[in-house]
């Protein structure tokens, strides 16, 4: 139709299709930590792989992802705000489609930000059993990340606890499937409601680890992955119409 503003769906669609191979930076994510000062977020890559990345370099062609600003070192709201509003303005000045960059954090107890409420454990969730208030708590944590131009949150965590072994176990909701997907789904709402994109983790399979070890083989049947794994991951993308899964 002559006029018509093209939808969201259809603007991606033609974008990529403009897109360059190298401009497919869309698809990267970088590790980065805002400066104290409110000056800029700069890579941290260079942490684990010993060499350094020069931010320039990083945003030639465009950037996907900015992984953790907040959460990497401390940093006060206001200041972690005004540092990635400056990262932003810097990634759609490099790229020719203007595109700026998703950023995530880490919420699985509140916003893991300098300053930001602490709440209790997915344990406690699941001790509850109050998805209402689950639900509550889950849109005030995407309220605080919202309110700092962050747009993904890397929670709930849908592992079925199967071994009290395993290290993460403090991060699931518990060892019943009906209630992890039951709680897990409400955080999804709760997230989701306030504009924040929820992320399920870890699809699938990764608390029945063997020996409770962290990334351990995993020895399951097709029975316990479909009657004990798979339906928290169900529930929350079918009732939570969640946005985002993080492979484990």
């Amino acid at each position: 139709m002559a006029g018509r503003s093209p939808s969201n769906p259809e603007r991606a669609e033609a974008l990529v299709a403009a897109m360059t191979l190298d401009e497919l930076a869309q698809l990267v994510g970088v590790w980065v930590g805002a400066d104290p000062s409110g000056g800029a977020v700069v890579p941290r890559q260079s942490d684990m792989t010993g060499e350094p990345v020069a931010w320039p370099e990083v945003i030639a062609n465009g950037l996907g992802q900015l992984t953790r600003p907040f959460g990497t070192r401390p940093v006060t709201p206001a200041a972690g705000a005004r540092s990635l509003a400056l990262s932003q303005r810097q990634i759609v000045a490099a790229s020719r489609f203007g595109i700026p960059a998703l950023v995530h954090e880490e919420c699985l107890t509140g916003f893991a930000a300098w300053q930001a409420t602490t709440y209790p454990a997915p344990l406690s969730w699941g001790a509850s059993f109050d998805p209402a208030l689950v639900v509550e708590m889950a849109g005030l944590i995407g309220e605080s990340m919202r309110a700092v131009g962050v747009h993904q949150g890397l929670a709930p965590v849908l592992d079925v606890t199967r071994d009290y072994r395993w290290g993460r176990t403090e991060e699931t909701i518990g060892e019943d499937p009906y209630l992890v997907g039951t709680v897990g789904t409400a955080y999804v709402h709760g997230l989701e409601g306030s504009g924040i994109v929820a992320t399920l983790k870890h699809f699938a399979g990764y608390s029945a680890s063997r020996a409770g070890r962290n990334l351990a083989p995993v020895a399951i049947g097709a029975r316990e992955l479909a009657d004990v794994v798979l339906p928290p991951f169900e529930m929350a993308v079918r009732d939570g119409r969640v946005r985002s899964v993080m492979n484990s």
